[in-house]
């Protein structure tokens, strides 16, 4: 058995790359669209490590857009390793991107997508030096 991808419903096409691959440093990896199905999916991996995939699923009618989908934490959250937790978190600050739970431990941060997706991000290797202003930042909301 091998894990291929996590399914999630998006509303915003456009606004779910942006935060996946703009903000988020994802690249876009494949991409179907279904006239019958009316939906598009589009594959997501990080650079360098297709075998762990986010499929998004964007449904085309216009109902599906109109109201949020429930419970985006139902699932639980996406995890991604990075090389370096202070950098990608203030990248994501300065492209208005909330920090739920920031890196005060210079281990672990959770972020949340435009559809309340929460992504974790875990520091490769042994945890960063805790340092301002992350020890100082409270959680936002929940995580």
């Amino acid at each position: 058995m091998k894990y291929l991808h996590t399914m999630v419903r998006v509303s915003d096409l456009d606004a779910s790359l942006d935060f996946y691959c703009n903000k988020l440093g994802l690249a876009e990896v494949g991409r179907s669209d279904s006239e019958q199905g009316r939906f598009t999916l589009v594959f997501l991996a990080a650079p360098g490590n297709r075998d762990a995939q986010v499929e998004l699923t964007y449904n085309w009618d216009a109902e599906a857009q109109t109201d949020p989908y429930p419970g985006g934490r139902n699932f639980g959250h996406l995890a991604y390793r990075v090389d370096n937790i202070y950098e990608i978190c203030e990248r994501l600050m300065q492209q208005d991107v909330v920090i739920n739970r920031p890196p005060r431990d210079g281990y672990m941060a959770f972020v949340r997508s435009p559809d309340n997706i929460s992504i974790e991000l875990l520091q490769s290797g042994a945890a960063l030096a805790p340092s301002e202003p992350w020890i100082s930042m409270p959680n936002r909301d929940t995580w």
